[in-house]
């Protein structure tokens, strides 16, 4: 491959993985103050608690998905520069009928775990992503 073109390869990868960061910080932040409404629910903050946190879960399940889309697209650019990594980000399920109609401590917990495991994730494609970006970058520039 002609250094021109890897050139090209390099920053095709490396914009695909800066619109993935994107859309993970995007999450992140949403999930911080889901994690937050969270709190607020569990010292009773009841139904109003609870429709914020959902929102901002719902909010974080949307660009999940969109950087599930952008990180297979990493991967495409990141292949083609001859780095295989693979990326799995899932929300999963926020137990929301649970919170909603047995609203209490134990559902609130369950809530805020699975919360915490999703930021857990997605912190954890931020820096790999971070990560691989910079190795990019020191390639050819």
């Amino acid at each position: 491959m002609s250094n021109e073109l890897m050139r090209k390869e390099v920053q095709e990868a490396i914009d695909a993985g800066e619109r993935a960061l994107y859309s993970l910080r995007a999450a992140q932040e949403r999930l911080n103050s889901a994690r937050n409404w969270g709190i607020f629910d569990m010292l009773g903050g009841g139904f109003f608690g609870d429709m914020m946190k959902h929102s901002k879960i719902n909010d974080a399940s949307k660009y999940l998905e969109n950087a599930k889309y952008d990180l297979q697209i990493f991967q495409r650019e990141l292949r083609d520069v001859h780095v295989p990594v693979e990326f799995r980000v899932e929300i999963g399920s926020f137990l929301t009928f649970a919170d909603f109609f047995f609203d209490g401590i134990v559902s609130d917990y369950l809530v805020q775990s699975k919360i915490a495991d999703a930021r857990a994730q997605v912190d954890n494609a931020v820096v790999r992503v971070e990560g691989l970006l910079g190795e990019l970058r020191q390639l050819y520039y």
